[in-house]
Formats: structure tokens, C-alpha cells, sequence
């Protein structure tokens, strides 16, 4: 008999290292910085090569371009892009990028602020570009920088100053996460495009799309190396749940021939808030190409929500 539990205990083991090294290998393809080959490599603010070149050049060579720089709450330092308006109007465009992105892949989108007389800052999510950090928190821990962000916004433009936030997939998530926290009455509305639900629903997803397996138990145990090694668990970092406590007008952006971040999540997100919210389905685009698709329409559409509910 001892011989038949030396052998489940054995075999017991062998799984725990089997799923332990599975869950390391797991967190460093998706969630430590570095060159993933699952992206495309054409993604809109993820892919500096995607911006309209003309818009990269302004965004670039513009003389009034700054940087800005702020300790995070656990001691990295963090890189963000500043533009101020040319004619100041008190109000301010706080921009996400997306995943494996940063500041510079967001020259169309921060022209768009630019060019309806917002300041525009744009900062490196922690990990990326020129912020400190060595992983990737997929919105959740980035929630508390964009607070601080805020924050740093109207320690420079003075207490009135109004702020709208934007965010592209990863970032989208970034900035409905960041909806559910207590944010000062100068935050006035949100846009969101093509951002996900959950980390745990778009990385099991994506878990069954690059490899063919499920989400049990691998994203468990990848979550629990995630907390051990960068603080957060997955099921945590949930966009429906932060929706749930969001108040601010928001303003939802889905390409329906999304298959990296699910199309079907918009409705999700759509219907998690109770806060003023208008959605725009976008025929035809692929994910965070809704811009590439008609950036005029892309254009059209942000100025008449900002029109409507940033006052």
C-alpha cells in the first residue's frame, strides 16, 4: 500500500512543478516587458510605425513639447509627454497607450486633443518607454499612477482645470479600471477603445488562442506567480467591477472585426456602468484600428462627446 502512495505523492509533485514552471513561463511571455512575437506588430498605440507621419512629426518636433516626471506610490519613476495647448482653455487630455506600447505611439490621438485646445499628456505605463518597472500590470496597478497623474495635472494647471481620459486596448482598460476609483470632481469624462473586460477573460482568451488551452488551472497559478512576483492577482485587475463605481460620462469604441480583444466584451463594458454613456461600433475594424478605418469620422465622433459632456 505505501508503494501506491509514494506514487501519488510522486505524481502530485510532479504536477506542482510541472504547473509551477508552466505559470513562470506564462508570466514572463505576458507579463514581464520585452519583444512579444504574438503582436502583430501593426497595432495602433502599441506600434509607432501605425502613426500618420505627419502627426508623428508635429508630435515630435513640436517646441513646446515636455517631459514630466512622478514617483509612483511604490517608488518608480515614471515618464509621461507633455503638450500645452496653444491657446489654454483650462482643460487637459490624459492619454493610455496600449500593450507594449508608450508615449510616442500616441501621436494621432494626442493630435486629436491638441487640435480641440486641450493640454495633452501622455504618459510611459510603468514598464514601458521611459517609466521604471519590469512588469506589466495590464491596467490595475496603472490605475493608481493615473491618479497621481491627475493629480500632477492639477498641481501644474491650477485646481479648475478640467480633465477628460482616453485609453487604447490596454490603455482602455487602464482608464475604466481608473474610473471606479474616487476621482476629483475635474475629471469630466472617459474614452475608452477596444479595451477588455478582465485580464483573467482576455488572457485565458488569448490563452486558448495562442496555445489551445484552458483557462484551468494555468491562469490560477500564472496569477498567483503574478502576485508573488509583481503584486497584483489577476482576478483583481476587472474592468466590469470598476465600471460598476464609475459616475463620469464614458464613452465606448469597438471595431466589430476585433478578435485580439473580443468585440462582444463592449456590450459587457457598455452595460456595467450606470453613468451617461453613448458606444460606437465600428464596421468592419480590426482591433484599435477604429481610427485607421475613418479618422475623420474617429475625429468627429470624440468632439461631439467632449462637445456633450466635457464642460
Amino acid at each position: 500500500m505505501k508503494w501506491r502512495w509514494k506514487i501519488l505523492i510522486g505524481i502530485i509533485l510532479l504536477a506542482v512543478i510541472g504547473l509551477g514552471f508552466a505559470g513562470n513561463y506564462f508570466y514572463n511571455y505576458a507579463v514581464v516587458p520585452s519583444e512579444k512575437d504574438f503582436l502583430e506588430g501593426d497595432t495602433a498605440g502599441t506600434d509607432e510605425s501605425q502613426t500618420k507621419a505627419s502627426n508623428q512629426a508635429w508630435f515630435k518636433d513640436t517646441d513646446n513639447r515636455q517631459m514630466q516626471m512622478l514617483t509612483s506610490e511604490d517608488g518608480l519613476q515614471l515618464s509621461a509627454i507633455y503638450l500645452p495647448a496653444e491657446d489654454p482653455q483650462g482643460k487637459t487630455a490624459i492619454i493610455a497607450h496600449g500593450y507594449m506600447g508608450n508615449a510616442e505611439t500616441m501621436a494621432d490621438y494626442a493630435k486629436i486633443y491638441h487640435d480641440l485646445g486641450y493640454n495633452v499628456l501622455v504618459p510611459d505605463a510603468r514598464g514601458h518607454g521611459k517609466s521604471e518597472g519590469d512588469y506589466i500590470g495590464f491596467g490595475w496597478p496603472e490605475r493608481k499612477d493615473y491618479l497621481q497623474w491627475i493629480n500632477h495635472i492639477l498641481d501644474m494647471n491650477g485646481s479648475d482645470e478640467t480633465i477628460t481620459l482616453y485609453g487604447i486596448s490596454m490603455g482602455a482598460a487602464t482608464v475604466m479600471m481608473t474610473s471606479g476609483e474616487e476621482l476629483p470632481k475635474n475629471v469630466t469624462s472617459i474614452i475608452e477603445d477596444c479595451g477588455y473586460t478582465s485580464v483573467n477573460a482576455e488572457l485565458g482568451y488569448q490563452l486558448d488562442q495562442l496555445f489551445g488551452l484552458p483557462a484551468f488551472p494555468l491562469m490560477n497559478v500564472t496569477s498567483l506567480v503574478t502576485k508573488i512576483r509583481a503584486g497584483y492577482w489577476f482576478g483583481e485587475a476587472d474592468a466590469v467591477k470598476q465600471l460598476a463605481k464609475n459616475t463620469r460620462p464614458i464613452f465606448f469604441i469597438h471595431g466589430d472585426a476585433d478578435t485580439f480583444v473580443p468585440y462582444e466584451m463592449v456590450d459587457t463594458l457598455y452595460n456595467a456602468t450606470t453613468a451617461p454613456k453613448e458606444k460606437w461600433i465600428v464596421a468592419g475594424a480590426e482591433h484599435a484600428e477604429s481610427y485607421k478605418m475613418d479618422p475623420e469620422a474617429y475625429k468627429k465622433q470624440i468632439a461631439d462627446f467632449l462637445a456633450a459632456y466635457d464642460k
